[in-house]
């Protein structure tokens, strides 16, 4: 059953709040370097990608813009799309949420790193259908999920801080249902800051 959503609703209004704290403690810290490489030598070079929840773009859409590749980021915070257009006005930046997200095209690399788990486990699940849309056969995905079905509440700025999470086996169903197999997983990564994270290949 699936807990009250009060604080998965206020995800967004709160990285509008806190826009410069989560800015501060993300720009320059890259400790996810090895994923993005894995990430990206799945990639044609100066393939394009899609940043899902980009943020302020450091770190991760400026190692992968910083690699010769394009970058189109999605985020629903005015104020960290503002600091990826003053940063990297080579990007293309779009306040939209993922989940209603219809760019009409695709991309060679999707990426919703510590964004997507911030979804209910019902939104994540119609995400997969986005990823599909926005992808074509070969297009590599990488997000950050949890390490088992259910939510948790972290904090920031003093606020609830809603992330969820389907089981793994759930993640590999949805994967498969929409032509995605996966290249690599680990949960709770000791050298990512304990992340799970997730590489799959569009077939």
């Amino acid at each position: 059953m699936e807990h009250d959503h009060s604080s998965a609703g206020k995800i967004i209004e709160l990285y509008q709040q806190g826009a410069e704290a989560w800015d501060s403690v993300r720009a320059g810290n890259c400790i996810e370097q090895v994923w993005l490489q894995r990430f990206l030598t799945r990639l044609p070079d100066a393939g394009k990608i899609l940043d899902l929840g980009c943020g302020g773009g450091d770190p991760i859409a400026e190692y992968c813009l910083s690699k010769g590749y394009s970058v189109t980021g999605v985020d629903t915070s005015p104020p960290l799309l503002a600091k990826c257009q003053t940063r990297f006005p080579a990007g293309e930046w779009h306040l939209k949420d993922m989940r209603t997200l219809a760019l009409g095209k695709t991309f060679e690399g999707l990426l919703a790193w510590d964004s997507f788990f911030h979804l209910t486990r019902s939104d994540q699940r119609k995400m997969f259908a986005i990823f599909h849309q926005h992808s074509h056969r070969g297009s590599a995905l990488m997000f950050t999920s949890g390490p088992d079905n259910g939510e948790a509440i972290g904090e920031f700025l003093g606020q609830p801080l809603y992330h969820a999470s389907l089981s793994n086996e759930e993640y590999r169903q949805w994967l498969a249902q929409y032509d995605f197999v996966v290249q690599a997983q680990v949960n709770e990564d000791p050298a990512c800051g304990g992340r799970t994270v997730w590489l799959a290949q569009r077939q």
